[in-house]
């Protein structure tokens, strides 16, 4: 079926005025109806738009329902910011002017927009209450509630580590030191061991601290000699072998001289200390004691003792 052309018609909402159609929708543009009769061309036939119009209604419906349980699952405001959307452009249609870019042209349409804003609201309390059935506690599914509410977690309070303070004692060798003595009556090259060494023993008193049960430190308090150590002393000889009896050496007119004593010097042209370096001719065998003159010269070193 052809559309009409643009021209005046009926207004389909207030017959006492005429509305311009455009020759593809109604448009806002209106005018009194003429006093003459005259006549008036009458608009193609709506039957099969009224059937279309029936299915997108419908499609409206379902589709302003799905819409309003979607933002009801996603946020209780999100549905409630909707609604009062779709309100506020009803009411700017039906009161101040159509607004045909949204398809909202006429007063009708504005009452079309509240109810798609009372779907909305609708779509969305039946959601909620979807949610609410299925989060509700029954015999076969106990409903554990949770708190949500943040309740600051107490930091644990670190426990003191047990301390404790003993006094502890113990024993300690004293080593004992060695010492030498000179004993002239032992003869040289000698040694003997005239006192043996003992160790000695002390006492020592700690104070000991203990964390959990293990030591960490301990300090000396107090020390005290229970049993001094005994020194060794060794004595090591010094006595002088006895010197060997001299042997006179009788040479040339023999008799001693009087000039030496200990030891028989011989009364000669010269007298020399035997195994010395001498060439005689007579010998004598020191030590010899100068107790005169040293007319033979022994005395070398002039200590009084010759040949020594």
């Amino acid at each position: 079926m052809s559309t009409p052309s643009p021209a005046w018609f009926p207004d389909p909402e207030n017959p006492n005025q005429l509305r311009w159609w455009d020759g593809s929708q109604w448009t806002p543009a209106t005018a009194p109806l003429p006093v003459a009769p005259t006549a008036i061309a009458v608009p193609p036939s709506t039957t099969p738009a009224k059937k279309r119009t029936g299915w997108r209604t419908a499609g409206i419906i379902v589709g302003a329902l799905v819409v309003g349980g979607f933002l009801a699952r996603l946020s209780p405001v999100a549905i409630l910011l909707a609604a009062l959307a779709v309100v506020a452009v009803a009411l700017v249609v039906m009161i101040a002017r159509p607004l045909p870019a949204l398809g909202l042209s006429t007063r009708r349409s504005g009452l079309a927009a509240l109810g798609v804003a009372a779907l909305l609201v609708m779509g969305g309390g039946v959601a909620s209450a979807s949610m609410v059935a299925n989060d509700s506690p029954t015999a076969s599914r106990p409903h554990t509630l949770v708190d949500t509410t943040s309740t600051p977690t107490a930091k644990p309070t670190p426990k003191p580590s047990p301390t404790t303070f003993e006094t502890v004692t113990e024993e300690s060798v004293i080593p004992f030191a060695q010492t030498t003595i000179d004993d002239p009556q032992r003869e040289q090259g000698t040694t003997g061991i005239v006192t043996a060494g003992v160790d000695g023993v002390k006492v020592l008193t700690y104070r000991v601290t203990k964390v959990n049960g293990v030591e960490t430190s301990r300090e000396l308090v107090n020390e005290v000699v229970q049993t001094p150590a005994v020194d060794e002393v060794t004595a090591i000889g010094s006595k002088a072998p006895a010197p060997a009896a001299p042997v006179p050496l009788i040479q040339q007119g023999g008799g001693c001289d009087p000039n030496y004593t200990g030891a028989c010097v011989p009364i000669a042209s010269d007298v020399d200390c035997a195994g010395g370096s001498g060439n005689g001719p007579a010998y004598v065998q020191g030590p010899v004691r100068i107790v005169g003159s040293d007319i033979y010269d022994l005395d070398r070193d002039g200590d009084g003792i010759a040949c020594d």
